[in-house]
């Protein structure tokens, strides 16, 4: 067993990659290792010709990931959009081993994040050795995934400064990178491109450019529509991250998860599941991605300190935490729910008493 906290998704499924390579006689993009069809099936889910079960990665409309990959087979990059925690990064990931094989090529916006990050940058004591040369350059994921005709993956693209988002116009438009200190240019191999992803409700989110929206399709992952659906994504990615981390998925954790995303709707919607009692909605984004992350805390707690059953008092402060982002607010918020609609419910009364103790 790897001591690695976390694969990529091409070492975790390479057994499910494999299966879907083998007897893939359809068209495919110059440098893809699999045929449009089958990247959707490995992110959608289905069965190889061989009988392998092949894992959903992505619980949501197929046609989204239709066009997600057929952009990616087009000259136009890849935008993926969505509030946060609709699985952006993961479909990103996926796609790229799907697609080439390797997703760890990965630029990470942050407003920290300068062009030299997206172009190259230099190895300093050999420019100081030989002057600007090859030797000297340090390529990016970026700069790399042209060389090599593979994707690059781009996160949080309106987390970085609009001059850095714009060095990535000529990448796009013109498919090469100019590197004026050699007098030379690099051109993209075929089956390069680009995988961005973007949320719209961050604060010190840069806008877009029109010319570079311009080199962009753009999916909108939304949030799961109905209770059922994402509490199989949750049960899913919780079963995926407490194998990594080695913690036992307790018999009773699939009622506590459809009890935990039935608060986190709740709260997120503004209303009761029977739109019969109008609540507060906290500051905080109570997304999917913040359920799964209750739930692994919640894991980890029954696991070292609990009695090998999920309990609400193992997941009381991981869910205050994810609720009450403001001390003030959040707090009024989450108050008037418990006294208006968990003290009420019979099967949620241990998480009233556990959440009202700790707060």
């Amino acid at each position: 067993m790897s001591d690695m906290q976390r694969l990529n998704a091409e070492q975790r499924y390479a057994h499910e990659l494999a299966a879907l390579r083998a007897d893939d006689d359809r068209p495919r993009p110059a440098n893809w290792q699999l045929s449009p069809q089958r990247v959707v099936t490995y992110l959608m889910g289905g069965t190889a010709p061989d009988g392998t079960v092949i894992t959903p990665k992505y619980v949501g409309k197929r046609r989204l990931m239709e066009t997600a990959v057929a952009t990616l087979a087009t000259d136009r990059a890849l935008l993926l959009l969505g509030v946060p925690g609709t699985a952006k990064s993961w479909v990103s990931e996926h796609l790229a081993a799907a697609i080439c094989g390797d997703s760890s090529r990965v630029v990470q916006g942050t407003a920290g994040t300068d062009e030299n990050q997206v172009r190259y940058g230099w190895n300093y004591a050999q420019l100081l050795a030989k002057g600007p040369s090859r030797e000297a350059l340090v390529p990016t994921p970026v700069f790399r995934a042209m060389e090599a005709g593979t994707l690059c993956r781009i996160e949080e693209l309106t987390r970085m400064g609009s001059e850095v988002q714009d060095t990535l116009i000529t990448v796009l438009s013109e498919r090469m990178m100019p590197i004026p200190e050699l007098d030379e240019i690099v051109h993209a191999r075929s089956g390069f491109n680009v995988i961005a992803t973007a949320n719209n409700r961050d604060k010190g989110v840069n806008e877009l450019s029109a010319a570079l929206k311009r080199r962009f399709n753009v999916v909108v992952l939304p949030l799961p529509d109905a209770l059922d659906e994402e509490v199989a994504i949750v049960q899913q990615r919780v079963a995926d991250m407490g194998q990594g981390l080695q913690l036992p998925l307790p018999k009773n954790a699939a009622e506590e998860i459809a009890r935990v995303v039935a608060m986190f709707r709740e709260l997120r919607d503004g209303q009761t599941q029977d739109g019969k009692v109008t609540l507060k909605t906290p500051t905080g984004n109570l997304s999917t991605a913040e359920a799964i992350a209750v739930m692994v805390g919640g894991l980890s707690q029954c696991h070292f300190f609990g009695n090998g059953t999920l309990s609400a008092e193992d997941l009381g402060a991981n869910l205050l935490g994810a609720i009450v982002k403001d001390p003030v607010q959040d707090r009024v918020v989450l108050e008037e729910y418990l006294e208006t609609v968990l003290k009420k419910r019979a099967d949620y009364g241990a998480y009233y008493h556990a959440l009202l103790e700790l707060l």
